[in-house]
């Protein structure tokens, strides 16, 4: 604390880059309450807003849809109906079968059918329920069971293919299957689904929206008025939460604003209340893993035959990048020496399931772990002696789809963190707990996480920058990442910093925008500061080597006489402010500003073969967790976790534990109490927060130790970091792992308890009961014998 006070005491001088925990560029305007949103924005002079009527049937068409009396409603200003719509009605992001509004046929229900423009939110919400509509009622598919016995899919199914697995598994000393069934999980940002529409006085459109993906935006609102892309800008300052919900599906809102501020010439706000976007916006995929295995009386796997069944909802979204990541994690961290992963996309009645923070990644993961946690109940080992026989390592280091693991870290990180929480002396403490208590248990386990980083699509590893200094020394930077709390803002600002030698404050990042920067990738794959970070330095060395020549050339110097530091230009024996030097290069017609471009390298997939290099580096992770359940009820809290994971060498030490400390937390969530749940009619019944349980403070383990693992990247990456916004989140499997523990403890870790998630304490109420006729089974065997 002293410490902490003597450094708020002394004056602010120089706010280093790139390497120091600088504070988020935003953190005194989210605490003080002046950090802009949309919703924040002053109401423009004739603004509307804008709610939409929704099917009620899951599969249904449309026989008679009356309006008149929704027109007619008080406040009202206009109503559209798919007709109404001047260019493209298909907003799919990357293949068709996403109506802006319904046309004959219903797919889910929520699905818009017509959408009405209001004086007020309010007065909007309430015209749409004045509509009158007739349906004929359709056969549904609503779970990933009804769509794998009709063989109905909204893509074709892909299969990673290693070796001969079923020889493998047919001649293995010992073979498992299985099957788990992993939820998908809401996204519950905190910032819903907004967007902002007024025309320009070009004719054009500006939109300003709560998305990853600006360039989509622009894209999909110039087809649906059938307008010239540059006469439409897409703005993006910060959302309050994205985590992949925001990626592909805040377009439906930015398009329907956009048709009526054309329609009105007027400027139109389209807010979803909380309840709207739950129903109406797709989630994290369920998944359906099964899998067959063949291994040895070591634990050594042999032979693995794995299918991943996603529910992708009623269309493609972006449901094959989704499920093929999840083929390319359902290694994990290990080494399959022969092996079949077989991805298919179920198509179901339901909402269109979309990107969430580790993509498919997450789901595939959940597979080998299960697996790996039945070999070791049925061997009598300790899992995680499994996971270290089977991990990768030089000579074993191949994955499914052909890429080599090139830095080998998993090992020495797992060893480590082993140590540092005592894993093996907690082992033991565990057993004698268990031992010596009747109704309590509790569990441990350590879980790896390998991640792969970088878009599965080749074309959106790109990336361009815009930096503009001014004569004054401060520097403004534009590039195409978008900044939704995860501190890529204030990581671009560190690499400019550093690049120029100057404090921090000296730069600012403005907001993303298509007129600055066109043709953007999304904000997502973990690959935003990857791929910006990237694009800006390029931006930073164009100008310095320009001012390095032009100083050179006026003081008669050699390159490496001329050192940015401090905020001051060194010139051999001699230095300048910054400031003096910027105004100096600008008198003499030096250009201060610059375009950055990247492109990541290496990188290729070939689906036809299903092998290539689809990542550029993998982060690794690992993460011990301790629980303790009560078997009378299924209840259990999270006592502590300890976390070790791989960011390279780290940008923001600060801002990299804070996202480790939050995917874990989001991760642990997702795998024990967000249950998204529909009935029986299609109806999701988890469309609140009063049904819907994301984590609170209370929920966070009482000890919580996050440790970054430095070793820089073997490849060249921004400053030699690693991504480290969605590998943290897998780092949760480690609480599912541990309750899995905890109730194998009460068959003598003999049995281990199928455990879909989420681990809710009912279910792990019934996984208990499981064990439990385990445990009567074998004894009636005993009795026999």
């Amino acid at each position: 604390m002293r410490k902490l006070i003597e450094a708020q005491a002394q004056p602010a001088l120089f706010k280093p880059g790139v390497g120091h925990s600088v504070a988020h560029e935003s953190a005194c305007k989210h605490v003080s309450g002046s950090a802009q949103y949309i919703d924040d924005l002053p109401l423009l002079p004739g603004l509307v807003h804008v709610a939409t009527g929704q099917s009620i049937h899951p599969h249904a068409r449309i026989i008679l849809l009356d309006i008149r009396a929704v027109r007619a409603a008080p406040g009202v200003v206009d109503v559209i109906v798919q007709r109404d719509i001047p260019g493209e009605v298909d907003v799919g992001p990357v293949y068709g079968g996403d109506p802006l509004l319904a046309g004959d046929l219903v797919e889910y229900i929520g699905q818009p059918l017509f959408a009405v423009a209001a004086t007020s939110l309010e007065a909007a919400q309430r015209a749409v329920k004045l509509a009158r509509v007739e349906y004929d009622i359709l056969p549904a598919q609503l779970t990933v069971e009804d769509a794998l016995a009709a063989r109905s899919f909204v893509l074709p199914e892909h299969q990673l293919l290693m070796g001969d697995p079923d020889s493998e598994i047919d001649k293995a000393p010992h073979r498992l299957q299985g099957e788990i069934y992993v939820r998908g999980q809401e996204h519950f940002y905190l910032e819903g689904q907004i967007s902002q529409a007024q025309l320009t006085e070009d004719g054009g459109i500006h939109v300003i929206s709560s998305s990853q993906h600006p360039s989509e935006i622009q894209k999909l609102v110039a087809e649906v008025l059938d307008l010239p892309l540059h006469l439409v800008v897409a703005e993006v300052r910060r959302m309050g939460g994205g985590f992949g919900g925001k990626e592909s599906q805040a377009a439906p809102l930015a398009c329907m604003a956009a048709i009526f501020a054309k329609r009105l010439q007027r400027p139109v706000r389209y807010r979803m209340p909380r309840r709207d976007d739950m129903v109406q916006t797709g989630k994290r995929h369920d998944f359906l893993n099964r899998w067959r295995v063949g291994f040895d009386s070591d634990g050594h796997i042999l032979g693995v035959d794995m299918l991943l069944a996603g529910k992708c909802g009623y269309s493609p979204d972006l449901s094959e990048g989704i499920v093929d990541r999840a083929m390319f994690h359902a290694d994990n961290a290990y080494f399959l020496r022969s092996a079949r992963i077989l991805g298919v996309r179920c198509k179901t009645h339901t909402v269109s399931n979309t990107a969430f923070r580790g993509f498919g990644g997450p789901k595939g993961m959940m597979a080998i772990e299960s697996l790996i946690e039945d070999i070791a109940r049925h061997l009598g080992k300790d899992p995680l002696d499994v996971r270290k026989l089977n991990l990768y390592r030089p000579g074993a280091d191949e994955t499914p789809y052909g890429q080599k693991i090139e830095q080998h870290v998993l090992q020495d990180l797992i060893a480590r963190l082993e140590l540092d929480s005592d894993y093996r002396v907690r082992r033991e403490q565990v057993t004698r707990f268990n031992q010596t208590h009747r109704y309590l248990k509790k569990g441990l386990a350590l879980t790896p996480v390998k991640f792969g980083i970088s878009f599965t699509a080749k074309h959106l590893n790109q990336a361009g920058a815009l930096l503009q200094i001014y004569t004054d020394g401060s520097l403004m930077i534009n590039q195409g990442g978008t900044e939704m709390g995860q501190g890529l803002y204030t990581k671009i600002q560190q690499i400019v910093a550093s690049a120029f030698g100057v404090s921090v404050e000296r730069v600012i990042v403005s907001a993303t925008r298509t007129d600055k920067v066109p043709n953007t990738s999304p904000t997502a794959a973990s690959s935003g500061t990857d791929l910006n970070g990237m694009a800006a330095k390029d931006a930073c060395d164009r100008i310095k080597a320009d001012l390095i020549g032009f100083a050179c050339e006026h003081f008669q110097l050699s390159t490496e006489q001329i050192v940015f530091a401090n905020n001051r230009v060194q010139l051999g024996r001699e230095s300048m402010s910054f400031p003096d030097f910027i105004k100096l290069a600008y008198l003499n017609r030096i250009p201060l500003l610059a375009t950055g471009y990247y492109r990541t390298p290496k990188i290729f997939y070939n689906r036809d073969t299903a092998k290539g290099q689809p990542f550029l580096y993998f982060a690794n992770g690992a993460a011990v967790s301790e629980v303790t359940l009560d078997t009378r009820t299924g209840e259990y809290q999270v006592n502590r976790t300890d976390i070790l994971h791989d960011v390279g060498k780290s940008l923001n030490p600060a801002i990299d534990i804070g996202q480790i400390e939050g995917g874990f937390v989001q991760g642990m969530g997702w795998l024990t109490s967000e249950e998204l749940l529909w009935d029986d009619k299609g109806r999701i019944i988890s469309n609140s927060p009063a049904n819907y349980k994301i984590p609170t403070a209370f929920d966070v383990p009482a000890d919580l130790r996050v440790a970054l693992y430095h070793e820089p990247n073997l490849e060249n990456t921004i400053h030699l970091s690693k991504a480290v916004g969605e590998p943290p989140l897998m780092l949760g499997i480690a609480v599912w792992a541990a309750l899995r523990d905890a109730c194998s403890s009460t068959s003598g870790y003999r049995f281990s308890p199928r455990l879909d998630t989420p681990a809710t304490p009912e279910r792990v109420y019934w996984a208990l009961q499981e064990c439990a006729a385990f445990n009567a089974c074998q004894a009636q065997e005993v009795d026999r014998a």
